[in-house]
């Protein structure tokens, strides 16, 4: 793949998810001698997360020893816990983009949240928020990425007949 053809990330997932559903599944693998979206759909049904297993799945958490005014600090915020754990080792655990709630766990246990004494910083400085760079020059030659995408593109349009959907209009053969 040409790296100056591809513009930004949704353009690259797009065109990675194009070739994955119309080239990739649909092989056959050398070693299960079957197309892998067979071989998958096979195992179906699938379980879901919930959105509360979603949400712990993407939180942070960093370790803090509480003061013996029953008080953690993170990243310049004070905050305020449970007096029971004064002088223990405490989970900070926290979603990056807010940090105004943060739960506070002992041995694995949830020990409430913490309560904010002091906030002067709202998010975690690693926490940076997607910016798309200025896209690259384009290049000449056979973009084959592209003409898998509308290859799949042109697939997806077959699948639903629109036009079966409205209503025979007077004087047509149904």
């Amino acid at each position: 793949m040409d790296e100056g053809k591809i513009a930004d990330l949704g353009e690259l997932n797009r065109l990675f998810t194009a070739w994955v559903e119309h080239v990739y599944h649909r092989a056959v693998h050398s070693e299960t001698g079957q197309p892998p979206m067979e071989r998958w759909l096979a195992a179906a049904p699938f379980p879901q997360p919930t959105a509360a297993q979603l949400r712990e799945a993407f939180r942070w958490s960093e370790h803090r020893t509480v003061t013996k005014t029953a008080t953690v600090s993170l990243l310049g915020n004070i905050y305020n816990v449970d007096a029971a754990l004064v002088g223990r080792k405490v989970e900070l655990v926290f979603d990056p983009f807010d940090l105004a709630e943060i739960e506070v766990r002992f041995q694995n246990r949830p020990f409430g949240l913490a309560i904010p004494h002091r906030i002067a910083r709202h998010a975690h400085p690693k926490a940076r928020p997607e910016v798309p760079e200025t896209p690259p020059a384009p290049t000449t030659g056979i973009d084959y990425l592209r003409l898998i995408d509308n290859a799949r593109t042109q697939e997806l349009g077959q699948k639903i007949n629109y036009t079966a959907l409205l209503p025979a209009q007077p004087g047509e053969d149904s």
